[in-house]
């Protein structure tokens, strides 16, 4: 059995310690080892010519459906998808039915993902039953096994409850991820604006969004506690977290790569799958977006996968439900942004790596000895045209099936074991040394 491999001529990007050079990555028993260490043990040698090699991609932001509706996505399918798309860990969302408001929604979680292609960790739901009623136990997720907690897709409207949320998630050391919107505002199923009026479609303001990120703003700086905003979309928003970073307050955020790439205007075409939560928004945000994930006043990129079957998007427009799968394309989506020359490849890693670890608290996001072997090799200027052959997703609610994308994961390996191989990857060569 082998125990030893090389990873070798790969441009190595590791944003922790600042490594950007073409090299080599030994791997022994699952975890990254000096040259030095190597033994005179069986190798297995990658050629990685070309490619990135990058600390495994993690998701904070995906929904897997399960338990509750396996027949959309569960965590071995979501698992699968996350790999291909280059991550090797993803945070899922507690919106599932039941609710994971208890210690045994995360056990059962947990116990499913054991042989699963990524790691998944669970995220507890901030109320019970993610009413916005009563807070949950969250001592009871974190001794589970929960690693934060989110009011997920039904945002906590109550501001008392979510100042007892934050000072309450913080004794237990978890961080608190919060969706902004103004559900009174929201009921809309686009961005608001000329586009809504032309297409006859009832409009969602970006004040919806706006008024949530300034609100929990003012908690964080009220209590003095850490907070998470998920899937930014506007820049209203981006201006106001900006500010708050300049005045210390404890904020990180995040968007999503779909977010920086289609605008309302892409809602021309009625297609379903353009339908999503918060709706796609105007050229100007978009551009704001970008700006922010350059700039650092956006700290992640998540994939924000969202998987729908069918009976939930082939429908009218305002019947459909929100929500595109996005695992398998979240990085070749963002790898247009260092194309474009709007990102650098250590900037792009550091939001899809790096940044969500420290922000979770989790382990990786780092190539350096002693760490276990979590790793994606990305081939940033290979071309493909993306098919259902490329989608592990049970889901299909994807606008950018049959689109041509410019950069692809060429390998994604957990634990120092491969758990996806692009076919058009060279097989790891086996030799002794």
């Amino acid at each position: 059995m082998h125990t030893l491999w090389k990873i070798q001529h790969g441009r190595i990007i590791d944003p922790t310690c600042n490594r950007d050079e073409i090299g080599d990555i030994f791997i022994k028993d699952g975890k990254i080892i000096n040259a030095m260490d190597c033994s005179s043990c069986g190798e297995l040698t990658i050629d990685a010519s070309g490619c990135w090699v990058v600390p495994g991609c993690i998701d904070m932001h995906a929904h897997l459906r399960e338990p509750g509706e396996e027949y959309k996505e569960d965590i071995h399918s979501g698992a699968r998808a996350a790999a291909t798309g280059g991550f090797t860990a993803l945070a899922c969302m507690p919106d599932t039915s039941p609710v994971n408001d208890s210690g045994a929604v995360t056990e059962f979680i947990l116990s499913r993902a054991k042989d699963a292609a990524a790691r998944i960790y669970p995220i507890g739901s901030i109320s019970k039953a993610n009413r916005g009623e009563q807070l949950s136990e969250m001592g009871e997720l974190k001794t589970a096994g929960a690693i934060a907690v989110s009011d997920a897709g039904n945002p906590l409207v109550n501001s008392q409850l979510m100042r007892r949320a934050l000072e309450y998630a913080s004794d237990f050391n978890l961080p608190l991820l919060a969706r902004c919107e103004e559900t009174f505002l929201s009921s809309g199923v686009m961005n608001e604006g000329t586009v809504a009026t032309r297409l006859g479609l009832k409009g969602v303001p970006t004040a919806a969004e706006a008024i949530m990120v300034y609100r929990n703003i003012a908690l964080a700086e009220c209590t003095g506690k850490k907070i998470h905003l998920t899937l930014v979309s506007t820049e209203q928003s981006v201006a106001l977290i900006r500010a708050a970073k300049k005045r210390g307050i404890r904020v990180t955020a995040g968007t999503a790569p779909h977010y920086c790439i289609l605008t309302d205007k892409d809602v021309s075409s009625y297609d379903t799958n353009m339908r999503v939560s918060p709706p796609l928004r105007s050229e100007e945000d978009r551009i704001a977006l970008l700006e922010a994930l350059a700039d650092g006043t956006l700290d992640v990129l998540t994939s924000g996968h969202s998987p729908q079957s069918i009976l939930e998007k082939e429908c009218e427009f305002e019947h459909a439900a929100n929500g595109m799968i996005a695992l398998e394309t979240a990085m070749p989506l963002s790898l247009s942004f260092v194309q474009e020359g709007l990102l650098t490849p250590h900037r792009l890693i550091q939001l899809f790596s790096s940044n969500p670890a420290k922000i979770l608290g989790v382990a990786g996001g780092n190539l350096q000895s002693g760490t276990v072997a979590d790793l994606t090799i990305i081939k940033p200027d290979a071309p493909f045209l993306l098919t259902e052959n490329h989608l592990a997703s049970k889901s299909r609610n994807t606008p950018f099936l049959n689109k041509q994308m410019v950069g692809s994961i060429q390998l994604t390996m957990l634990g120092g074991a491969i758990q996806y191989q692009n076919q058009t990857f060279p097989t790891p060569v086996d030799k002794e040394i």
